[in-house]
């Protein structure tokens, strides 16, 4: 309950600070103080509740449904942290919680710059405001007691002295199918509770615990850095209406520069993160799939990067024209940095709102209608405020600038470049939001599309720099440039001959990233004994040519291999011996790791991918290991593991959609999953569900189209075998994992055993080598590094 009072007085104060903010701008005297009173008490309320909520999280105070839904008492502390953003509630409260600190320094920094602090932070505190509506008792309420409307809890989570209590007979069910039971709790067992003098924390002795998928070290950092990225944006946002408020574009663009770098820098930093963490754990030997929850962090990157570069064009035509102009792309840069926090908002709405719950497998489910509605008016609230004010001042806006003289300028460089960075989004919004259309994209549409835009960006990352403001000349454009188009000609070689990059199209984009890294080192160079600070742009593009280096090299020359070890049988892959050599429990044999011995030559390590059975989500988890070189990794993801049962029944096929396989003279092939509709929210929430697997089989010149099921009901998982005939085949699904892939067991029906030998425990594995992988990660860091000069640098300038 005092939560609850604290996030409610907390929206007050927000909402009285946005009005004295805004009166303050209209000329009132004496409601700055008020202004600024209210928003501390605001960021106080803030910082007090969610102090509280991770106190309650710490000390498994299971009377709030939000710790009993995402905690429980066996999780680690870092593990138990982490839960406090594993909801809608903790996640939306975690963006609410920065973006209030945030506002405490923009403040700080806004009463620095003349009548600034009141027009920014009356558009900013109202953002904050929202936010603190959705966590609000009337929407996702993080206090909301577990009472509070009827809930089911497992009877293995009550304490058994209170269980078998009489009154507790009226709330005790039990599922049919699976056999377990459930309490359901209501006000009334809360009442009769209560009356017997029994404390919740005393009645609910565990929670629900963490998705396992969650159960890493990376997502106790990735999901922070996103929400410090998602607030950060709301910042260029509020300086857009601010200028548009006052109607001066001259100071805006210099104030608002450095916070424009720090929240394109932590998003992407972010982003990447999540690449990380599903390079590490998800097991699909990817750090990107396109999934709609990376793509809709990504969108409002690549606008807010696109923004930087047209403030760099309009910093500098300020600085040339007289007084009186509003610079070089000034409205656009206004439109850009409104698009980028709307399109903040619109990722929310799409992972938050259940759009993409069978799309994506890390959407949030289904929040119910209120919150619906509210994302949605949340959306057109700050669009509306955006746009709108952009049609009021547009008249001033269309004011006329100087014409560009010849197309060999750096202006024009960079404004193409920021219109590839947006043709870029477009693509992956228009993909991202098909399934609002009932309609889905393939990951091949992303990488067909973005390929050439990419080589674009990649050429005139390195063109821009190569040409002057207003005017070069080609010659020398084309004597500056010889030293870089050399090197990329030579490093693209060998990419092509010693790193196995082949394809026109990828040899164009490494010689485009190429191009890019060494026109960036050399002007790096010549300025390195300098003002180090003018080395952030440069270290930032090194930092990107590095990484689309790495995407190229990972993803071309990138080889895999499905593998069945047998116990003790060492089997060969891309020049290294792997020998299975059993399994061990670990975490209190939750969890079991794989040893497999991975020799080459005299060098001889062990990974231990990981397999264990999840009851949060009921279904089979599985984590890759990896080994790390300088010049590549070498991958290893479990598929499946039969300790010998299987084998007298038939052969398992780990097969990728579209992949097919032969067995007993019949070609058997996947074509993809069947996902009802709803099937993965009800997957992720524990509820019963089926999917089918499509797999046609062609034998003696016919086909048959079959569609094996598993269905879980109650906890209990059951596959349901297909037969066929006249290929005298039965062919069942035996588990799926998140990146497509099934595993079918196929026997003969006759019966005849198609395994002569003596049972075996195999372990299934696919096996992969990434080459230039770590340039990935290098470049994300340098280009990080490159962010963080940049924008102390423009810190400085914007006080000048």
């Amino acid at each position: 309950m005092i939560g609850s009072i604290f996030l409610t007085l907390a929206l007050v104060a927000g909402l009285a600070s946005t009005i004295m903010y805004y009166l303050t701008f209209r000329g009132q005297e004496n409601t700055l103080k008020i202004a600024r009173v209210s928003y501390h008490a605001m960021a106080i309320f803030v910082i007090v509740a969610a102090t509280l909520l991770l106190q309650a999280i710490l000390t498994h105070q299971y009377q709030y449904k939000y710790v009993y839904e995402y905690s429980g008492s066996g999780l680690s502390l870092g593990l138990l942290i982490s839960t406090f953003y594993a909801g809608q509630e903790g996640s939306f409260f975690l963006w609410t919680f920065f973006t209030v600190v945030f506002g405490l320094i923009l403040q700080q920094y806004a009463s620095k710059r003349g009548d600034l602090e009141p027009r920014v932070m009356s558009v900013y505190t109202l953002a904050a405001s929202f936010l603190l509506m959705m966590i609000s008792p009337m929407l996702k309420n993080p206090f909301a007691y577990i009472w509070s409307e009827p809930n089911f809890i497992q009877a293995a989570n009550i304490n058994p002295a209170i269980l078998n209590m009489p009154f507790m007979q009226n709330f005790f069910f039990q599922d049919g199918q699976s056999g377990q039971s459930y309490v359901k709790m209501s006000s009334e067992l809360h009442a009769m509770l209560v009356q017997s003098g029994i404390a919740i924390n005393d009645f609910i002795i565990q929670g629900k615990g963490l998705n396992p998928l969650l159960q890493n070290f990376w997502m106790q950092i990735h999901p922070p850095i996103l929400f410090m990225g998602f607030a950060l944006s709301t910042v260029p946002f509020a300086f857009a209406i601010s200028a548009l408020m006052k109607n001066e574009y001259k100071e805006w663009i210099k104030q608002a520069f450095p916070w424009v770098l720090a929240g394109s820098m932590v998003l992407g930093l972010a982003i990447m993160l999540g690449g990380y963490w599903a390079y590490g754990v998800l097991g699909w030997g990817g750090y990107w799939g396109w999934d709609p929850v990376e793509n809709s962090s990504l969108v409002p990157w690549l606008v807010g990067v696109a923004s930087i570069h047209t403030m760099l064009v309009q910093r500098k035509s300020l600085q040339r024209h007289d007084s009186d102009g509003i610079g070089e792309f000034a409205r656009t840069n206004l439109l850009l940095c409104i698009l980028t926090f709307v399109l903040v908002l619109y990722s929310t709405f799409l992972t938050r709102s259940g759009i993409l719950g069978d799309a994506s497998v890390h959407a949030f489910t289904d929040p119910g209608k209120s919150v619906y509605i509210f994302l949605v008016i949340l959306i057109l609230s700050f669009t509306v405020l955006g746009l709108g004010m952009m049609l009021y001042r547009w008249k001033f806006l269309t004011k006329q600038v100087e014409p560009y003289k010849n197309l060999l300028n750096r202006e024009l460089a960079l404004f193409t470049g920021s219109i590839a960075l947006m043709a870029s989004a477009v693509i992956v919004i228009v993909g991202t939001s098909a399934p609002l259309f009932k309609t889905s994209v393939e990951t091949k549409f992303y990488n067909d599309m973005n390929l050439p835009i990419a080589i674009i960006i990649g050429l005139l990352n390195g063109l821009s720099l190569l040409v002057k403001w207003r005017f070069t000349e080609g010659k020398e454009v084309f004597k500056k440039s010889a030293f870089s188009v050399g090197a990329s000609v030579v490093l693209t070689i060998l990419m092509a001959t010693l790193g196995g990059v082949h394809g026109l199209m990828m040899n164009i984009l490494t010689f485009a990233s190429a191009f890019a890294l060494f026109v960036n080192i050399e002007v790096a160079y010549k300025i390195i004994r300098g003002n180090k600070l003018m080395l952030g742009a440069y270290v930032a593009h090194i930092g990107i040519a590095v990484f689309l280096l790495g995407v190229v090299g990972s993803s071309v020359a990138s080889d895999q291999k499905a593998l069945e070890l047998p116990k003790n049988e060492p089997r060969q892959a891309f020049g290294y011996t792997l020998t299975f050599k059993g399994y061990h429990p670990i975490e209190n044999g939750q969890k079991f790791g794989f040893d497999i011995e991975v020799a080459k030559g005299n060098n001889k390590k062990v990974v231990s991918p990981v397999m264990f059975f999840s009851q949060f989500n009921n279904g089979l988890m599985k984590e890759p290991d990896i080994i790390s070189e300088l010049s590549k990794d070498f991958y290893v993801s479990p598929v499946g593991f039969d300790d010998g049962s299987q084998q007298q029944k038939g052969s398992q096929l780990t097969l990728n959609k579209g992949e097919a396989a032969q067995f007993e003279g019949a070609k058997i092939t996947f074509s993809g999953f069947n996902f009802p509709k709803d099937a993965m929210n009800t997957m992720m929430s524990g509820g019963d569900f089926q999917i089918g697997a499509k797999v046609a089989v062609e034998y003696n010149g016919k086909s048959f189209q079959t569609e094996p099921l598993m269905k879980a009901a109650g906890g209990q998982k059951e596959f349901i075998p297909v037969e066929v005939k006249d290929a005298n085949l039965k062919i069942q699904m035996e588990g799926m994992d998140a990146s497509g892939k099934v595993n079918l067991i196929v026997t003969k029906l006759d019966g005849q055993a198609v395994m002569s030998s003596a049972p075996k425990e195999i372990l299934s594995i696919e096996a992969s080598v990434k080459p230039f992988i770590n340039l990935v990660w290098t470049g994300v860091l340098v280009m990080v590094l490159g962010f963080i000069v940049s924008v102390v640098r423009r810190s400085r300038e914007s006080l000048a």
